[in-house]
């Protein structure tokens, strides 16, 4: 144990470092928020990858594939299709307009109360993102180490906060590609191929599991398209992601680069499945499936090698931690902060480090007063996706679309997701289906009436002269 220590010690020394180095690189707001928007082919598939494959891909694929078995694959696969058709079809859009938040597309198309309202809905994914994925991280460390969790909170989230706050998107950037290495070599190529030796390859991984381990539907279809609905459209809209889509040097290295991450998200999870039903075989009885992840490493690797695995662990929650912080600083900074400026934005590359640092607090305050964190996060994407996916979509492609139909939509699908969430539970399915029922209605009905009531003013106005 004690050299699994050193190496998870060794790897956050690792962060801080990057951390440093992509301070000095980050002169200048642009180069803090974006990367300076140029980031090439390498960099941009390793940070689009590391920000999405957090600790709910990594360890939440390996428990369901361990409930599941391959079927566990679709979370992962629903993130990794989200980051192809976002690549593919609105990097270009989005790269011509050189913005820095998802919530400034609303505005160049509707106005500035659209921007603000959507701005407040995005700042709570974030928030509770990024104190989700610090939860996870405390939670490891506590168990690594033996220490309290509030102090595992406080040590592991603060690395995150610290080196996102000093160097922004070049800190984010160069800690992602080494965690991006970190975890692949991990779990693809060390933690799996010794589970699958563990248990005598893969002809008995066949022999020792029901057929159904092996349907690629067994999770159920209903919850196959839960994950679309929620991860899919939830990756198109996040301004988690878009921020990295904002850092592509060129149209070009979004749409191969990304769609190779978005590839390589769906073979990850193929990875944590097949992890996952290993540990079914090594570990049939376990009390509790969320601890599949932790036991296997425990069981099947040995010292040194277990403590690289678990900074695999560390790594892509630490990559998804720093995403949602920084996510959130630029939307409070860029959005909602000019409110009281009187419009001015906020350029200053010392004020984008504090308020980055003061979000960071705020990540770490919720992380250590939020129990429930899963349903907190659920609510998060309910509102997220319920309220904010068809007043976006509709502002890039819909000519039609109107202000008030967009900011009406916007708040009669967080209304409805609230609504649902109260009455069925977070669990529930039904929040994120009738919010997005509702909001589609109410931006479409809206939209024709203004222009049909435009046009009629326009046809009877001559006679009125």
């Amino acid at each position: 144990m004690a050299l699994d220590i050193l190496v998870v010690l060794a790897y956050v020394a690792a962060m801080l470092l990057l951390g440093w180095i992509g301070m000095r690189r980050a002169k200048s707001h642009d180069e803090f928020l974006v990367a300076g928007r140029n980031l090439g082919p390498t960099f941009y598939m390793g940070t689009m990858a590391a920000t999405v494959l957090g600790g709910a891909s990594t360890v939440g694929t390996v428990r369901l594939g361990y409930v599941h078995g391959i079927s566990g694959f679709w979370l992962c696969a629903a993130l990794g299709l989200g980051i192809i058709i976002l690549n593919l079809f609105l990097a270009k859009p989005l790269l011509k307009l050189r913005i820095f938040t998802v919530t400034q597309v609303l505005e160049r198309r509707y106005n500035t109360t659209a921007r603000q309202a959507s701005a407040v809905i995005m700042v709570a994914y974030a928030l509770m993102l990024a104190a989700t994925s610090t939860i996870a991280i405390g939670t490891v460390m506590q168990v690594l180490f033996g220490i309290p969790f509030w102090l595992a909170i406080v040590i592991g989230g603060g690395v995150v906060v610290v080196y996102s706050a000093i160097g922004g998107m070049w800190s984010l950037t160069l800690t992602d590609i080494v965690q991006f290495v970190i975890k692949t070599v991990g779990l693809m190529f060390i933690l799996l191929p010794i589970c699958l030796y563990r248990i005598g390859g893969w002809d008995e991984l066949v022999a020792k599991l029901p057929a159904s381990s092996f349907s690629f539907t067994a999770i159920g279809w209903s919850t196959i398209v839960t994950y679309f609905v929620i991860y899919f459209f939830g990756v198109l809209i996040g301004q988690d992601i878009w921020q990295r889509v904002f850092t592509a040097r060129n149209e070009r290295v979004a749409r191969y680069a990304g769609t190779t991450a978005g590839v390589y998200c769906v073979l990850y999870g193929l990875g944590g499945a097949l992890i996952g039903m290993t540990a079914k075989v090594l570990l049939p009885d376990l009390d509790n499936a969320n601890n599949a992840f932790a036991a296997i490493v425990q069981a099947a690797l040995p010292d040194g090698i277990r403590g690289l695995v678990i900074a695999a662990a560390l790594a892509a929650m630490m990559s998804t931690a720093s995403a949602a912080l920084l996510a959130a600083s630029t939307v409070l900074t860029e959005d909602l902060i000019p409110v009281l400026r009187q419009g001015r934005p906020l350029t200053n590359l010392s004020l984008n480090r504090l308020f980055t640092l003061l979000v960071g607090l705020i990540v770490l305050g919720i992380a250590l007063a939020v129990d429930d964190v899963l349903n907190a996060l659920t609510c998060a994407y309910n509102l997220l996706v319920g309220g904010m996916l068809i007043p976006l979509i509709g502002a890039i492609y819909w000519k039609r679309a109107t202000t008030p139909a967009a900011i009406t939509s916007m708040l009669l699908g967080c209304l409805t997701a609230l609504i649902f969430m109260f009455k069925d539970g977070l669990e529930a399915n039904t929040p994120i289906y009738f919010s997005l029922a509702v909001s589609l209605s109410s931006f479409v009905l809206l939209s024709l009436l203004a222009r049909s009531a435009q046009h009629a003013l326009a046809t009877t106005a001559p006679e009125e002269i």
